[in-house]
């Protein structure tokens, strides 16, 4: 117990001590589409998940080709650390990337490459991206970015998300199914185009 607690302690005083010049807190992470959209699809979902992987290749993927600024796309973190031990992880590394410019190519490779996923291969996958090196390596070892994924896991609760991924369409949840998003999307257009502005 005592060397747990002394091991805690080492740990907490290390990250305290990594330099967080040039790191910022905030979410810099871009939605895809329009942000003036009607329309706005939301997705909860844990770049671990398997079942979000084949979301982003088979439904996240298609919606924003086929509505490209109809809707504002927006990815929100909702990293299961229970059973997917590296989501928390991943998820803080995709927003370093943000802050780069490179979110949705974060998230991308890290499907692509899900199964590979481990605390090395985010940095890997970082340099493949061309980031910063030293920026992205003290960005995740900070934990500069546990507020903002935990900011968004608190509000998929708030929602009702039980699990990834779960989708939004203005405010409603979405079977996660292509035919019905798009049905909800076409809905939802429709309906914003009646009311008198």
């Amino acid at each position: 117990m005592r060397s747990t607690l002394l091991t805690l302690s080492l740990a907490l005083t290390l990250v305290a001590c990594i330099d967080t010049t040039g790191l910022s807190a905030e979410s810099s992470r871009p939605s895809k589409g329009s942000p003036t959209a009607l329309v706005t699809v939301m997705e909860f979902a844990d770049l671990q998940c398997p079942a979000c992987k084949a979301a982003h290749e088979q439904i996240t993927r298609q919606l924003i080709a086929q509505y490209g600024d109809k809707i504002n796309f927006t990815f929100k973190h909702f990293p299961l650390r229970g059973i997917h031990p590296y989501a928390m992880e991943a998820a803080m590394a995709s927003e370093c990337a943000a802050d780069q410019g490179k979110f949705w190519e974060f998230v991308d490779m890290a499907f692509t490459n899900q199964t590979a996923l481990k605390s090395e291969t985010l940095r890997t996958w970082g340099n493949a991206l061309s980031l910063d090196a030293d920026l992205f390596d003290r960005c995740i070892r900070s934990n500069i970015k546990q507020d903002t994924v935990l900011a968004d896991y608190k509000e998929g609760e708030k929602n009702g998300v039980r699990g990834t991924p779960t989708f939004f369409v203005n405010g409603t949840v979405v079977t996660s199914g292509i035919a019905e998003l798009s049905a909800a999307i076409d809905a939802a257009y429709t309906e914003t185009q009646a009311v008198p502005l």
